[in-house]
């Protein structure tokens, strides 16, 4: 029985790798790949069942569809619909074509060069999403182009899974398979959509009703390989089925609380899919036909840069916006390496070729971040108008806070920027806004408000909106990486000016505190506050007495109003290296190692950890001193991390 063995090997070097890859700060995907390509059957031989463990990875490709599926919005693609259906469509027929006019002049059939044409044309989901996210770049005019066309990419793989595997075919029987399974993915789509649109909301309700974490895990799973499964009794692929299963979730409420729980399924067997993918790699071939791989390394990036470039300066983006968008796509993605292993049993091109091609593939997403994080330097140096761009921005930024001082800088003119302005506008305050979003700064300007384009993010703008005569600025957006940011430039600037910072909740109040926010505002803590105002005062409590209240919190900095209780309804993760300080109440029994001692004497703040309350019998003593003394029976409620929270425990009991 070599099952188990290959999923412990596998396993094993996933670990591996990740942790490596992780602390490289690259993407794990690129660890699996490689360590499937050492441990494969061409290297160290160390899977004794390679076709049992490429059975269990085929589930990683359904689960990553599925959550393509999960992404798949009709509004969100109506919105998008210029740079998905326009900008999307285009380059992957492009490189379609292309790829398939150079793959016949070599000899080869049409059939490879589209199968080929179509595993190129993917760029990576996974990785370029991530950077966008983490440059803050999402909103940006190439990330919006980035993002739209890797959404038709995503929807893309749908009709190449279903169109590749009839290649094989003679060109009558080939007609007569895509007709057969054009038809039946439209007769089984369609029933699903309309019967699944109608069930679906009213089955996820019986189910949650249940209360059940457990419960409602194992509905996803049979939702997600059940209609996987009956796509495949239709002759369909199980990964079709798996993206029809998400697109019926995607529209009931249930939507991102699904996206959780599968994440991890959809993530491990993710690495397995490639780690196996790995190990179709022979790296002693690709060693020695090394130049042909680098020609088609250099072919891949050269054609598909040269491709986005032309048809972003076609839908109208500026120079550099277009050269950043094509070196952002000009890498291969995780989609290709699934088309590839659709291509490999069928045999439409020789070994070698394919070889070349995986590991053209596995370079250029090694190579993708290193694109990202030099685009901007390539972007300044090769498009002469970037330059006149920047300087216009921030020469009419400059202008318009030249003559003002005592202003209120407000960084982010989304919700909470714009209501902010408005209550300035009331009292009569100066203000300047920053907004990274075009679209909303036409709007709003044309509105006769007073914002302008620009990354508060920056240095240069922040000293054009006048930061050094400013009498306060304002972060209104949730992104503690990017306040960070700003706050690291203000220091710099204007170490004097007090910085007040939006955050959802407590966890990042000392993290922004400790880079200079004189003020950190936790929405769900403030959102609570008004709560009980109103409250309060129904009650009968007088106003005054609940402002002054709520100013003793603010000034101890939330500090009464820090943790939650945490509860099988909480989606947060409860892993143990999490950094997120939550509530538990400790019950000391007859025994316990502090009964007798004070609170002073077990110095549990040297555990990171804060006693918030003591209950004795019906009494509830918040805030104790350290003189407080426990006793038998005592429920002690303590603050801090999963992990000091443990130690706190093991001390309170066994000291």
């Amino acid at each position: 029985m070599q099952t188990l063995p290959t999923i412990l090997m596998l396993l094993g070097a996933s670990v591996v790798s990740v942790i490596v890859f992780r602390l490289a700060n690259l993407p794990p995907v690129l660890g699996y790949l490689l360590v499937g390509t050492l441990i494969g059957p061409r290297a160290l031989n160390l899977v004794g069942d390679f076709a049992g463990a490429q059975h269990l990875a085929e589930f990683g490709v359904v689960f990553l569809m599925f959550s393509i599926g999960l992404e798949f919005s009709l509004p969100k693609l109506h919105s998008m619909k210029r740079i998905v259906f326009g900008l999307g469509l285009l380059q992957v027929l492009l490189t379609l074509a292309v790829v398939t006019a150079i793959v016949v002049s070599l000899g080869l059939s049409w059939q490879a060069g589209v199968a080929l044409g179509g595993t190129l044309a993917m760029s990576s989901t996974a990785v370029l999403t991530k950077l966008l996210s983490e440059r803050l770049e999402l909103d940006s005019a190439h990330g919006r182009e980035v993002m739209g066309v890797l959404l038709f990419q995503d929807l893309a793989v749908v009709p190449l899974l279903i169109l590749i595997p009839s290649f094989s075919e003679s060109p009558e029987r080939m007609a007569t398979m895509i007709g057969v399974a054009t038809v039946k993915a439209l007769l089984v789509l369609s029933l699903v959509l309309f019967f699944g649109q109608r069930l679906m909301n009213k089955w996820f309700f019986i189910v949650a009703r249940g209360k059940s974490a457990e419960l409602f895990m194992l509905n996803v799973l049979l939702v997600t390989l059940g209609l996987a499964y009956v796509t495949e009794l239709a002759g369909l692929s199980l990964a079709l089925g798996a993206f029809v299963a998400g697109i019926l979730i995607a529209e009931t409420q249930y939507r991102h609380h699904v996206e959780e729980d599968i994440k991890p399924f959809r993530d491990v067997l993710m690495g397995l899919f490639f780690v196996t993918i790995g190990m179709l790699l022979d790296a002693p071939l690709v060693l020695a036909n090394l130049p042909l791989v680098l020609g088609v390394l250099a072919a891949l990036l050269v054609v598909k840069f040269a491709l986005m470039l032309g048809l972003s300066r076609l839908f109208g983006a500026a120079p550099g916006s277009a050269l950043r968008t094509g070196l952002w796509l000009c890498a291969g993605g995780e989609f290709g390496f699934v088309l590839l292993s659709e291509m490999g049993p069928l045999r439409l091109m020789p070994p070698l070729a394919l070889q070349a091609v995986l590991a053209a593939l596995v370079i250029s997403m090694l190579l993708a971040p290193i694109f990202v994080q030099y685009s901007n330097r390539i972007v300044l140096r090769f498009a002469a108008s970037e330059w006149l761009m920047r300087s216009m921005q921030l020469t009419q930024l400059a202008a318009q806070t030249m003559n003002t001082e005592k202003h209120v800088v407000i960084c982010g003119y989304g919700r909470s920027g714009q209501h902010l302005a408005r209550f300035m506008e009331q009292e009569a305050v100066a203000y300047v806004a920053l907004d990274r979003d075009p679209e909303r700064v036409r709007e709003a300007a044309a509105g006769g408000e007073n914002v302008i384009y620009g990354d508060a993010a920056r240095r240069e703008t922040l000293l054009a909106a006048g930061v050094g005569r400013a009498s306060t600025l304002i972060i209104t957006f949730a992104e503690t990486r990017a306040a960070e940011r700003v706050l690291e430039h203000v220091r710099q600037l204007n170490p004097d000016l007090p910085v007040i910072v939006r955050t959802l909740d407590e966890r990042d109040i000392e993290t922004l505190r400790h880079a200079g926010a004189a003020e950190v505002v936790p929405e769900t803590l403030e959102v609570s506050m008004v709560l009980a105002s109103h409250a309060l005062r129904h009650a009968g409590v007088p106003i005054a007495q609940v402002l002054e209240r709520f100013s003793q919190t603010r000034l101890a900095g939330y500090r009464t109003l820090r943790g939650f209780f945490h509860g099988e309804s909480d989606l947060e993760e409860d892993a143990l290296d999490s950094k997120e300080t939550r509530l538990r109440a400790i019950h000391l029994v007859a025994g316990a190692y502090a009964i007798g001692h004070s609170l002073g004497d077990l110095d549990l703040r040297r555990l990171g950890v804060e006693v918030t309350a003591i209950r004795r019998g019906n009494i509830r003593g918040l805030e104790p001193s350290p003189e407080t003394r426990f006793r038998a029976g005592d429920v002690v409620v303590v603050l801090g991390t999963p992990t000091a929270m443990a130690a706190a425990e093991t001390r309170l009991l066994q000291g």
